[in-house]
């Protein structure tokens, strides 16, 4: 069940690195935050459990900047996602 979850998170963050490095999203868009943000929040309960220490420092990291990037965006007005 870990595995399930380990690749589900890890799929919603290279989904949103891969759609940047196409040109498909903007690294600044809502949704490319929020696949960020979910995918490391799972990262981080995996890591947890796992006491992967280095894992959970990485992805703690990664939901943090996901957020303020996305707390950030609401506080200017939130301008439309480039998706």
């Amino acid at each position: 069940m870990n595995q399930i979850f380990q690749i589900a998170g890890a799929l919603l963050i290279l989904v949103a690195f891969s759609a940047t490095q196409l040109n498909r999203m903007s690294p600044q868009s809502r949704i490319y935050l929020w696949l960020n943000l979910v995918g490391s929040v799972v990262l981080t309960v995996v890591a947890f459990v796992g006491e992967d220490w280095g894992f959970l420092m990485v992805e703690i990291v990664w939901a943090v900047f996901s957020a303020w990037g996305l707390l950030k965006g609401s506080s200017q007005g939130d301008a439309p996602a480039h998706v």
